[in-house]
């Protein structure tokens, strides 16, 4: 666990804290597709993603689900943060994007290391901050963009995360995260190929540019 946790947090935490993290922690390995958190459960261990993607998932009581951000190797979730210090049920969903690994930390020690470590605090507090501005970012695409933007990011999103040009998803996954229809999505994706944005594949979608 010690290489995994170096490779991730090394340049973020000091040794006395990494030490730590060790003598408590749990690793977990999960798949592609696995729920890690689901809505309504009661989180007590805090995840710090050392290999892989998740994406974040909101529930929206009438039509499903909407894809709020990913999460990377390095991260951590401020909305699992924000249930673990309060106590309550998950309001979110996380879905594994790819095959990975997890740290679980108790949530008596997160509060614990809030204190006692300038680096794990400074850790928190930047990990709330860029997730507030990616829910920011998924509003403002919500209100202002049209499906076709909203699309287009989500693609160059999805290659970030997999580091690949090429995304093997289906028209009806692409348009669950999205919140939309696979009829608009299919759709959509051809009139993007026809502009040379796209190539779609049997099986995948590729980004050109």
């Amino acid at each position: 666990m010690r290489d995994l946790l170096t490779a991730s947090y090394g340049f973020v935490f000091e040794d006395q804290l990494i030490d730590e993290i060790i003598a408590v922690a749990t690793l977990v390995e999960f798949k592609e597709g696995d729920i890690l958190i689901d809505f309504g459960d009661y989180i007590k261990k805090m995840p710090l993603l050392i290999e892989g993607a998740i994406k974040i998932l909101r529930e929206d009581f009438d039509e499903g689900e909407m894809l709020l951000y990913f999460i990377e190797k390095g991260d951590t979730c401020a909305m699992t943060m924000a249930c673990c210090i309060g106590e309550a049920k998950s309001e979110i969903r996380a879905v594994a994007e790819t095959d990975g690994k997890i740290i679980m930390i108790p949530v008596t020690k997160m509060e614990e290391w809030l204190g006692k470590y300038k680096s794990w605090r400074n850790y928190v507090f930047n990990n709330y901050n860029n997730r507030l501005k990616e829910i920011l970012s998924a509003i403002d695409s919500l209100a202002f963009m049209n499906m076709e933007e909203r699309l287009l990011n989500y693609l160059f999103e999805k290659c970030k995360i997999n580091n690949s040009r090429e995304i093997f998803s289906t028209h009806k996954e692409i348009a669950y995260d999205l919140h939309s229809s696979r009829e608009v999505i299919s759709r959509l994706l051809k009139a993007l190929e026809i502009k040379g944005r796209i190539k779609l594949n049997r099986a995948s979608v590729e980004v050109l540019i």
